[in-house]
């Protein structure tokens, strides 16, 4: 080790407290100010009785060892992906959720709880979004089967009727049925009673063919009354399949562009443009259901190059006690990761006590 870096890394290879202070109060700087931090300014707020020129060979260590960088523009230095991962993992202090915060969430998850499940999800990525000021994001769970558990219909004006599925016994679905005629509530209450003895815990999947195999003989073996029901179990199947949940639900993507270091147009598209693919982004929430507690991905750490100025946080969601799906906050790497972590933390939590209600 040179000798000039004794005082800055011991023989371990740790931080000495002082340079993680200095480190410390730079990253918390340029998190506030977004403007590199000089040796003068964090002689002062640092809290150490360290002169100016201390500092800055302290900074110099910390430059030569990849925890900092200096911009050509400017003399100070701002935090690396090397360090802001020493202070997420070993400096940061959380700050708790305000009450405030905590009752927006608990409000808002929970007021969606036992209604649609895609209504929740969405609720969820606006609220991230809305707390933290960047985008907010949640994965869709992904299903092999999904099996017909409930459905119930009820009239609507012009010939409309409003389809209520329930599936894997938990998921709400809620489509609105165009059909021939009006039909009554007694008439959509028979319906229901006919597709529910008839189709309960089946998967959807396979049904389609059933369906219109009983279409084809409805005339025959059926009277009208079932003839319709079955017809409207194809009706509800079909709007399943063109309204199927997206991958994932993102929303405030365009405070991005109120970052000055993310207004890069180039940069800015190539992110939207992912966006829009999805893969590279279900590839890295995908990563994070199987991972357990808060996964925070800081720039080129998620291993794709149009996040490289970007940090991830995540957290997962469960159903009845399985990962099925992430929720997280994507933003620049100077996102205040003190604030963000709970709120990422605690909406799991939420969104999880809201998709299960039994518990």
């Amino acid at each position: 080790m040179p000798r000039k870096q004794q005082a800055t890394v011991n023989a371990e290879g740790q931080l000495s407290e002082r340079a993680q202070q200095l480190l410390k109060t730079l990253v918390e700087r340029y998190i506030v100010e977004g403007e590199p931090v000089g040796s003068r300014q964090l002689s002062r707020d640092s809290g150490l009785d360290l002169s100016p020129a201390t500092v800055r060979n302290i900074m110099a260590d910390l430059e030569e060892i990849g925890m900092v960088r200096s911009p050509h523009t400017s003399a100070g230095r701002v935090p690396t992906v090397q360090g802001y991962r020493l202070f997420v993992d070993a400096l940061l202090t959380v700050r708790p959720l305000t009450s405030r915060d905590v009752r927006q969430l608990q409000h808002k998850i929970l007021e969606e709880a036992g209604g649609d499940s895609k209504a929740l999800l969405a609720t969820t990525s606006d609220l991230l979004s809305g707390l933290t000021r960047m985008a907010g994001v949640v994965s869709v769970p992904r299903r092999e089967t999904s099996q017909w558990s409930h459905v119930e219909f009820l009239p609507l004006s012009d010939r409309r009727v409003l389809a209520i599925l329930v599936m894997n016994e938990r998921e709400v679905q809620n489509r609105i049925l165009h059909l021939d005629r009006d039909y009554s509530r007694d008439e959509l209450q028979i319906a229901a009673n006919y597709l529910n003895a008839e189709f309960a815990g089946r998967d959807v999947s396979q049904l389609r063919s059933r369906i219109l195999n009983e279409m084809q003989q409805a005339r025959q073996n059926m009277n009208d009354m079932m003839s319709s029901a079955i017809r409207m179990a194809d009706a509800v199947i079909r709007s399943s399949g063109e309204s199927a949940d997206p991958d994932y639900l993102l929303a405030g993507e365009t405070n991005l562009m109120e970052f000055e270091e993310l207004s890069d147009i180039d940069k800015l598209r190539q992110l939207f443009d992912t966006f829009k693919q999805k893969r590279d982004i279900l590839h890295l929430l995908d990563r994070c259901t199987h991972a357990e507690g808060v996964q925070i991905y800081i720039g080129e750490e998620s291993g794709y190059q149009v996040l490289d100025d970007l940090s991830v946080v995540t957290a997962p969601y469960e159903v009845s006690d399985d990962q099925v799906g992430v929720l997280g906050v994507i933003g620049p790497t100077r996102m205040a990761y003190e604030r963000v972590i709970p709120i990422v933390d605690m909406t799991a939590k939420l969104l999880t006590a809201a998709l299960n209600p039994r518990k």
